[in-house]
């Protein structure tokens, strides 16, 4: 008989009650985002501080597929957007957060099926329906030849995510002590430079550019064999 483990699963919910209530009853904010990559990071920025994930307060933007802005205090995920319900910073393939009322007409017009539009909302939405691709390096690399469709999306994507930054920083009363870019978006200085100009009066930046869930998984693994967790 061997013990399994679950290691830093999307869904834990260590979210303050407060940040949870939505302006619906029937619409609960809730916890789903890239918690092994987004835990990993915070652990490591602390070790490079000499600290431990309990003792800081920060702030880590996961761009990938999908965006997911969340706080940690004190070893816990106390906000987060919910990156797979349709809320959030606009990404490759999700839509982000969108008004209600243009949401409420679309569903009800006859034109799309509930599928289509819950694709339109994750995995259709974000760059690929603005630009007909997922690929950040294709839609740069067209920006910095001229393409001014591609400059603007890449803007609106940058101000996106620092929005969610300055949001989750009002939580704690602007006490953070560092703002953690990551993910696989994060390789490019194109996207990292301006929401690092955005949102360094909060706190310093760190780039912590991949999707790291292997390495968080071995971590975990090696802080259960060791007797560390």
């Amino acid at each position: 008989r061997c013990r399994a483990f679950i290691a830093d699963p999307p869904m834990a919910d260590e979210m303050l009650p407060e940040v949870k209530v939505g302006g619906l009853p029937e619409f609960p904010r809730r916890t789903l985002f890239h918690a092994l990559n987004s835990r990993a990071m915070v652990r490591r920025y602390a070790r490079s501080v000499g600290k431990t994930n309990k003792e800081v307060t920060v702030i880590v933007a996961h761009m990938g597929g999908g965006s997911s802005v969340s706080l940690h205090r004190n070893g816990l995920v106390i906000d987060v957007n919910d990156s797979l319900g349709g809320d959030g910073p606009i990404s490759p393939e999700r839509a982000g957060s969108v008004p209600g009322f243009p949401l409420v007409e679309m569903c009800f017009s006859g034109k799309y099926t509930k599928a289509e539009i819950k694709k339109m909302l994750v995995g259709k939405g974000g760059a690929v329906a603005h630009l007909g691709t997922n690929d950040f390096r294709e839609i740069t690399a067209k920006a910095e030849a001229g393409d001014e469709v591609c400059k603007t999306f890449l803007k609106a994507f940058c101000i996106s995510v620092a929005k969610y930054i300055g949001a989750m920083a009002t939580v704690v009363g602007g006490k953070v002590d560092a703002i953690i870019l990551t993910g696989g978006i994060a390789y490019g200085k194109p996207i990292t430079r301006p929401i690092t100009e955005m949102v360094q009066f909060i706190a310093p930046v760190e780039v912590y550019a991949g999707e790291n869930e292997l390495e968080s998984l071995a971590e975990n693994g090696y802080g259960i064999l060791s007797g560390k967790f």
